[in-house]
């Protein structure tokens, strides 16, 4: 009864986000396909307001109501943590302009529900005493502590990836400039030929440098987004490269062979410590069982044989 009415609750408070945060989209899509059409003839200049309104997307229209949690949010957490939030978003990639005010928002909704969660399980739990009391407090704070350990793996699931990406995306990058291609033609071969978030980077770059940036403060404003220890030498070796005058292909050969060393010790730390991860489950789930296999007959032989 206690996981059904906690999973009851969960499920609803999921809806609820998901209704209040999905920006849904489909009708503004329809209707972007609509006018594309020679046969539609409601031109854009004579929909109204309404219209207007009710073809955006639900979050946009939800947002002047979730703003005052936003701000409750922004005034209740810690000095500090708006930014580390703010840049943990840009960090996992998302790039919505609402997205530090949809994190403050799911925050404030779980922050209210982690208490309400932690009393409804403590009251209704068919079992007293500590044992209630652990159950409530584990609910309790899986539902509070959720949205950052979501956020906290978002952002390493991507930084994951373009660490992978990292020594393809330079091998292809020093192909091309040696091949006789500038810098930026460079990137735009990358950009076509390996998707990922690294390459959604570059391509955030070269369209910031298009526009008018320099291509040292792009590649800064690249660096601070990224924020990996691999990434930020290969960036600062190419705004020195640009500064000084050195042949970019050189630099980009030399950090290509610099990131293939360091993804393979990375390999081999990880299956170093593969046997030290391992003996835990060994010795609590697998010995056990071996135990059992292996003694039981012989105690129930010895019993009957003294019996």
């Amino acid at each position: 009864m206690v996981i059904l009415i906690v999973a009851v609750i969960a499920l609803a408070i999921g809806v609820a986000m998901f209704t209040l945060l999905g920006g849904l989209g489909e009708r503004a899509v329809a209707r972007e396909g609509l006018e594309l059409l020679d046969d539609y003839g409601v031109p854009t200049g004579v929909i109204d307001h309404r219209e207007k309104e009710l073809s955006s997307s639900v979050l946009s229209r939800l947002m002047p109501s979730t703003g005052g949690l936003a701000s409750i949010g922004q005034k209740l957490t810690p000095a500090g943590y708006v930014e580390r939030a703010k840049h943990k978003i840009v960090r996992s990639g998302d790039r919505s302009p609402n997205a530090v005010d949809r994190f403050l928002v799911v925050r404030v909704v779980t922050a209210i529900a982690a208490p309400v969660l932690f009393l409804a399980v403590f009251f209704l739990a068919p079992f007293k005493g500590f044992m209630a009391f652990a159950l409530a407090s584990l609910v309790g704070a899986v539902v509070f502590l959720w949205p950052d350990v979501r956020l906290s793996r978002a952002v390493e699931a991507r930084e994951l990836r373009i660490t992978r990406e990292l020594p393809s995306v330079l091998d292809l990058l020093t192909i091309s400039v040696e091949a006789g291609l500038g810098f930026d033609q460079a990137v735009d071969r990358v950009i076509a030929n390996v998707p990922g978030p690294l390459t959604d980077e570059f391509r955030r770059m070269l369209g910031e440098t298009r526009a008018g940036m320099s291509r040292a403060d792009a590649i800064r404003a690249m660096e601070a987004r990224i924020d990996l220890p691999n990434v930020r030498s290969f960036l600062l070796a190419i705004i020195q490269a640009d500064t000084f005058g050195v042949s970019i292909g050189r630099v980009l050969r030399a950090q290509a062979e610099e990131a293939r060393i360091k993804r393979r010790q990375e390999a081999q730390e990880r299956a170093m410590k593969a046997p030290v991860k391992m003996l835990l489950p060994i010795v609590f789930c697998i010995f056990p069982a071996l135990f059992v296999v292996v003694l039981v007959p012989a105690v129930i032989n010895i019993m009957n044989e003294l019996a």
